[in-house]
């Protein structure tokens, strides 16, 4: 069986409890014939309790469906993460009466650095994430899991062209911030207040030429070390954080 079959799946023993106990969708659960013992008791109890479907499959079938070592003999098969449009997020802005603060991520490859993204948009108040939806990481269980649950509240759409969706959310009104290590702008000296987009490049390349051409303005983040650039995780923190902080302010000046 390929591996591809699914678009996403759930491996191990107490990664596939948590899933049940959330109460998340599960379009099935394989388990490795034999298996009948300690915490597969429990899967299986709760799974017939949820009425989710249980099929038995030998070690070497096991093997082929696994996408880790690491499996524990019990693998959940999950629907695809549900994206939505970018309308959904400017209504969603809309309804909480804010200014739109959207996160446009352009090439992020590693499902960690989207997880912690995510999570990190979560806690700032960010109204949704765009991701393309080619060349960058999608959302799965991995991203799902690093970002400690955040997908479930935060919007994410995913969109083929990334200067198309900037395009748009101009004419909507937001100012589009690029981040830029090779710009004269620190972060801190621009007024991101109002209806904004941050983008965030690529891990190692940064941003596309055509994407940073689209913003508005860039901005960089100080370098004192011998590295020389930031995880992208933490570079989305430093940015959002400063609108969050700048967002405060005004209002509180008011």
């Amino acid at each position: 069986m390929d591996n591809n079959t699914y678009t996403d799946q759930v491996e191990g023993r107490n990664s596939v409890l948590e899933l049940l106990e959330s109460g998340k969708d599960i379009n099935k659960i394989f388990i490795e014939k034999g298996e009948k013992h300690g915490s597969i008791y429990k899967i299986i109890a709760m799974a017939k309790e949820r009425r989710i479907v249980i099929v038995e499959k030998d070690k070497k079938q096991m093997e082929q469906i696994a996408q880790n070592t690491n499996y524990q003999g019990v693998i959940a098969i999950v629907p695809p993460f549900e994206y939505c449009q970018i309308e959904d997020i400017l209504e969603y802005a809309k309804e909480k009466n804010e200014e739109p603060f959207i996160l446009i991520l352009d090439g992020i490859e590693d499902p960690h650095n989207l997880g912690s993204i995510i999570r990190t948009a979560e806690t700032a108040g960010v109204h949704g994430v765009i991701i393309p939806k080619r060349r960058a990481a999608s959302v799965n269980s991995t991203v799902a899991k690093t970002s400690a649950g955040a997908v479930e509240y935060v919007k994410i759409a995913r969109v083929t062209n990334i200067t198309d969706a900037i395009e748009r959310l101009k004419k909507e009104g937001l100012w589009i911030c690029g981040t830029d290590i090779a710009t004269e702008k620190y972060y801190y000296e621009q007024d991101l207040t109002g209806p904004i987009g941050i983008v965030i490049g690529n891990e190692g390349n940064g941003m596309s030429l055509k994407v940073k051409k689209a913003c508005d303005f860039l901005v960089k983040i100080p370098m004192k070390g011998k590295i020389g650039s930031l995880n992208a995780s933490v570079s989305t923190g430093i940015v959002i954080y400063e609108v969050l902080k700048q967002r405060i302010t005004r209002r509180d000046n008011k």
